[in-house]
């Protein structure tokens, strides 16, 4: 899978585990829900957006990329 749609998958996963939607999220962390829900039509995302959506978690970069969704064989782009 592409690296953005890595991205995405745990972005949904965390917000499936907080019971919360993508416009809770985005009044949370700050980052437009365009922003969020468009991710997955584009080739890349600023790490500056996933810093944002990690603040509206209210967790670490480093624990958003501790995931499978990340090793390298799941990678193709």
């Amino acid at each position: 899978m592409r690296l953005v749609d890595a991205v995405y998958l745990r972005i949904s996963e965390y917000v499936k585990e907080r019971k919360i939607n993508m416009n809770a999220l985005a009044n949370l962390s700050g980052v437009p829900r365009t922003t969020i829900i468009t991710m997955t039509r584009s080739d890349t995302v600023k790490l500056s957006t996933i810093y944002g959506i990690c603040e509206g978690f209210n967790i670490s970069l480093q624990e958003f990329f501790n995931s499978p969704l990340f090793d390298k064989m799941n990678i193709d782009d």
